[in-house]
């Protein structure tokens, strides 16, 4: 047993320090490359997300003749409106695959609003801030804007 204990060999205070630092240099590096790259992700997924009621709405369209009013909303899309311009010829089941509404990567609601400004309707998130307006990952991400 003593000659067990006498080679066993274990790590050194100085070999752990040196570990440490070099983690810790990587993470310096590394860290902040990862954590911008969410704010990315958050907004190619609004945008996807965007296109994807684009689609229901205009599918909405193709059978009823016209969009969900701004008082229907797009609620219209999971669930027959009970008033402003009852749809009628509205499709079984709605026309979003989840059968509810997404919020955006923020947890916000979609703005919907018909007739829009910038077309037969405007649909925009109002990205990470919230708020209308701003730049970078607090940009508003626009229906009619995508690139």
């Amino acid at each position: 047993m003593e000659r067990y204990l006498k080679s066993a060999r274990g790590f050194t205070l100085i070999e752990i320090m040196v570990v440490i630092v070099i983690l810790s240099m990587l993470a310096i590096l590394v860290g902040p490359k990862i954590i911008g790259r969410t704010d990315d992700a958050k907004i190619a997924d609004a945008k996807v997300q965007i296109k994807n009621l684009e689609t229901a709405l205009k599918l909405y369209k193709l059978d009823n003749g016209n969009y969900p009013g701004t008082e229907q909303g797009l609620n219209a899309l999971v669930e027959k409106p009970a008033s402003g311009v009852i749809p009628k010829h509205y499709r079984e089941g709605g026309y979003l695959e989840h059968k509810d509404v997404p919020k955006d990567p923020w947890d916000n609601d979609y703005i919907y609003i018909s007739p829009g400004e910038h077309g037969d309707f405007d649909l925009y998130s109002l990205g990470a801030d919230g708020v209308r307006g701003g730049e970078g990952k607090d940009a508003d991400i626009e229906s009619w804007n995508l690139r």
